[in-house]
């Protein structure tokens, strides 16, 4: 981010502090742009906060958090649908924004294999990429069985969508059976559902003839457009679909991703003609300039380039990162810039007590899309930054609604400005705000009393992604709190219909169908549950750590409490789920320390049922599936990363530390202490051949 410190300057402690701001702040990002289709900052200033991220985690990769934006994938789906799982995960990318970036992606392709067969041709000249336009959409994903569609899903969260099947089957670029023949049985097309520009105008002018507001961009009535509960509304929009990938198939139907992207123009779907074979990376980097040069006269809005390995066979090999796949990149086009005025700094206050600045701006119009507001982060960013209300500043956006702040325009600084003096007392409940030593933010020490923390964390459960209770928004929440009808998570399992129903906007329908809602999700699965929680540094991903370990609310809370003592095995034990350091286990073993928070658990253990972990079906047939392997030592056939990566595909959690829940330890060449601690827990060790032939791999060392 423009003026932070540098990544090389940062201190433990400041890199710690830093990564869980960035975290809890991408998490929101991706709340607002995933599931509710109402981003609140640029594409590139979201993607400077994940990149900044990701170089704190590549200098300090002790302190990568469970529930870190790199173990992520968008958002929750929403409510208004049925839920959908998908049998692969529909992963995203990971991103570069300069020529380096990608000449680094294709050497990590190069140096991931270590077989004697590979090395000649694994190269970065030889290695060919499919280069496809990154179309501006929505990801969608088509299920057909037996060559009939019979389901279409929205990405979600990368593990759950939202059923949009009906809304799917109005597309015309959606064939309702796939044409010709050699299709799998089984097979799901994965794409983007999107608007050309022609059709967004169109769609504009029959909104403003009508006295409606007039969507942002293409992206936003596209989106907006699937989720449409009636499907007719979606018929009547323009949209259309590119097949470029695919998840689930019963059987193989190719060799290569050109390969198979013909297979798909032959089944009757449309694919991208301006997608390109290209062997090595300076044809890579030559379509992306090339194509650079065509975008304002594609019928369509891009941003960017997706590089894919073509090779299916090293696609596989190369396997998954916990958030995207490490045989695809998406080279980004730089940001928009204006200028505008800073009218004010607002302060947030969030669930945990941070005072978050927000700049309301004066709205201004970049790339079409009208701006009003950015984040500021913190008090450290104004100071940086120099940043007065008042200042012209310089903004950039790339693709969405609100920028980021550049820089401050200091000529143009209003006479007799002063610098910007971030309170130190809670705006919302007058407490003191402390910043302590090594903490980015200034947090209300109000706690319970604060009223905003309070709504925050009422908000927070009730979220898409925790116990998505349809028709209990945040307005709703701060309302009841307001009036005194909840205080407690607890509380609003308790609300009463016909004392809803008498309040201002609310009706005896109305009423019954909210708490027909707060009913249906009395029951809730173990990982949402831990995530409404609110406990700091556990998001979703760390809630599906900790879930898939203790397998049930009883075993984990149990577990928790006897962790109180640092010394205990419990807390041992959870120092041995791989992704937890000990700073997020303090914080969980916090929680559970402080008695109001055990009432509250108490309390809600009287009103929902809390189901206990059950591990997906993906995998699960593997001699594999659920154990705990580590790996130790170099081995001969294949890199570390490649067999971590083999374990992971086959459903094993990979750790780095042997305890007595080890399931293997594979030994290399060379292996250090790992080794011998195995052999004194009795943990069951591999050798290379012993590994190879467990993964399915036997025969192929050497």
């Amino acid at each position: 981010m423009s003026g932070a410190p540098a990544v090389e300057a940062l201190t433990e402690t400041e890199a710690r502090d830093e990564l869980a701001r960035l975290a809890a702040e991408i998490a929101h990002h991706d709340r607002l742009y995933y599931a509710n289709d109402a981003p609140e900052i640029s594409d590139a200033a979201y993607d400077e906060l994940r990149r900044r991220n990701q170089a704190i985690e590549a200098r300090f990769p002790e302190l990568i958090r469970a529930d870190s934006p790199s173990r992520r994938v968008g958002a929750a789906p929403a409510a208004g649908f049925a839920k959908v799982t998908h049998a692969v995960p529909m992963l995203s990318l990971e991103n570069a924004f300069a020529e380096a970036d990608v000449r680094d992606f294709f050497a990590g392709v190069r140096n991931f294999f270590r077989r004697p067969a590979d090395v000649a041709r694994v190269t970065e000249a030889a290695i060919e990429v499919m280069a496809e336009p990154k179309i501006d959409g929505l990801s969608a994903s088509l299920r057909y069985e037996k060559g009939r569609l019979v389901l279409g899903a929205t990405r979600g969260d990368g593990v759950t969508g939202e059923d949009v099947t009906a809304n799917l089957r109005t597309l015309k670029s959606v064939p309702a059976r796939l044409a010709g023949t050699g299709w799998p049985d089984i097979l799901e097309i994965r794409g983007e559902v999107y608007m050309e520009r022609e059709g967004f105008f169109a769609v504009n002018a029959e909104r403003e003839a009508a006295g409606e507001a007039i969507f942002a961009n293409p992206r936003n009535v596209a989106a907006g457009s699937l989720r449409q509960l009636d499907p007719a509304v979606t018929a009547r929009r323009p949209l259309k679909f590119f097949a470029y990938a695919w998840g689930e198939a019963s059987a193989p139907f190719a060799a290569t991703h050109e390969e198979a992207l013909s297979c798909f123009r032959r089944w009757g779907l449309t694919v991208n003609r301006r997608s390109r074979l290209c062997r090595g990376v300076d044809a890579a980097l030559a379509f992306y300039r090339e194509i650079g040069e065509q975008r304002a006269e594609l019928p369509y809005d891009i941003d960017g380039v997706v590089y894919k390995v073509n090779d299916l066979e090293l696609q596989r090999r190369l396997g998954m990162v916990s958030r995207a796949p490490r045989w695809a990149l998406a080279h980004k086009f730089p940001a928009e810039r204006a200028q505008t005025v800073l009218h004010e700094i607002r302060i947030q206050v969030g669930r945990q007590g941070s005072l978050t600045p927000v700049a309301v701006l004066e709205p201004i119009t970049v790339g079409g899309v009208v701006v009003q507001r950015a984040t500021l982060h913190n008090e450290d960013e104004i100071a940086r930054k120099d940043v007065h209300e008042g200042d012209t500043v310089v903004i950039q956006r790339a693709g969405d609604v609100i920028p980021q702040i550049v820089s401050v325009v200091r000529e143009r600084r209003p006479a007799g400005s002063k610098p910007y003096v971030f309170p130190d007392h809670c705006p919302i409940c007058g407490s003191l705000a402390v910043r302590e030593e090594g903490m980015a933010a200034r947090r209300c020490t109000g706690g319970l009393i604060c009223a905003a923390q309070a709504v925050e964390r009422l908000k927070h459960f009730v979220a898409r992604d925790c116990f998505d209770i349809e028709g209990l928004g945040a307005k709703h929440i701060a309302a009841f709190w307001e009036d005194g009808l909840i205080r407690q998570p607890g509380d609003i399992f308790r609300l009463q219909a016909e004392t809803i129903a008498t309040r201002e906007g609310w009706g005896e329908v109305s009423a019954a169908k909210l708490i027909a809602a707060i009913d249906e999700r009395r029951r809730i699965a173990l990982d949402r549950f831990i995530n409404a929680l609110g406990i700091p540094q556990v998001g979703q991903a760390t809630a599906r750590l900790l879930a898939r370990h203790y397998r049930s609310f009883a075993a984990w809370r149990r577990e928790m409490e006897a962790a109180v003592d640092a010394d205990s095995p419990a807390y041992a034990g959870l120092l041995d789920v791989h992704g937890i350091g000990a700073d997020m286990a303090a914080d969980i073993v916090g929680f559970f320390a402080e008695p109001h928070n055990r009432d509250i658990l108490d309390d809600l253990e009287r009103e929902v049922a809390v189901l206990d972990y059950e591990a997906p079906a993906h995998g699960a047939a593997s001699p594999l599936a659920g154990k705990t392997i580590v790996f130790t030592g170099g081995l001969e056939s294949m890199s570390r990363p490649e067999a971590k990566a083999r374990a992971e595909a086959l459903g094993a959690n990979v750790a780095s530390a042997v305890s007595s829940k080890t399931d293997y330890v594979v030994i290399g060449a060379d292996a250090g202490q790992k080794a011998a601690r195995a052999a004194s827990l009795g943990v069951t060790t591999l050798d290379e051949a012993g590994w190879l032939e467990l993964a399915g791999l036997g025969g192929t060392a050497g």
